[in-house]
């Protein structure tokens, strides 16, 4: 790759890192609930999935997906199932958050910080993202020398991809930490876990509702 294919790439994934959307929503969501560490966890589980899509598309297993019907909806749905079981589990803890002011063992205990929890939503909220599959259909072949090994290549656009997304997504997460105190109030908690809820199950049923 050379140096301005470098920079155009690396402009084009600082400019997708910083559109909000199901990343942006769900590190704000755990960094609240188990503070920075859960907050970059989720974001080096998100990150990890960049290079799973990278590897699919340059086998061209995404031109099999995008072809066959099926295949698409399957993954589709799937994806948008498990934005809107995290949702359910924010508004869950909306609906069940009075249970904290009265018994601070219980709030400890869900707030904890939880690793492999952390990674798993983050790289199947990733991973699961049919848009995220597209996006990588039609943005690393302007980035793509068809001279040279095309899996390479894919995997240092991901590459570059995460160390811009895990930067961004840690800043972020670090910036959320600093109101926790704030959020974990119990009225504030309320809201804030019902908003996010909200917003999780709205872009769920939008990606399993969109042809």
């Amino acid at each position: 790759m050379d140096a301005q294919t470098f920079i155009t790439c690396l402009i084009a994934v600082t400019l997708l890192t910083l559109t909000p959307g199901v990343d942006t929503m769900l590190i704000i969501r755990n960094s609240a609930r188990g503070g920075w560490l859960d907050g970059a966890v989720s974001s080096l589980g998100i990150c990890s999935g960049l290079f799973v899509h990278a590897t699919v598309s340059a086998l061209g297993i995404s031109i099999i997906l995008l072809h066959t019907a099926w295949a698409f909806s399957a993954l589709k749905f799937a994806g948008a199932a498990y934005l809107i079981w995290l949702g359910v589990c924010s508004w869950k803890r909306a609906v069940g958050g009075r249970q904290n002011i009265f018994d601070g063992k219980v709030a400890a205990r869900q707030d904890s910080f939880r690793l492999a929890r952390s990674l798993r939503e983050g790289f199947l909220s990733n991973v699961l993202n049919p848009k995220t599959v597209i996006f990588y259909m039609a943005f690393l072949p302007q980035f793509i020398n068809p001279a040279e090994p095309p899996l390479f290549q894919s995997l240092l656009v991901a590459g570059i991809h995460f160390t811009i997304a895990m930067l961004y997504q840690c800043i972020l997460a670090a910036m959320v930490n600093k109101a926790r105190k704030w959020l974990q109030r119990p009225g504030v908690n309320r809201v804030f876990d019902s908003c996010t809820g909200s917003v999780l199950l709205f872009i769920g049923f939008k990606i399993a509702t969109e042809k």
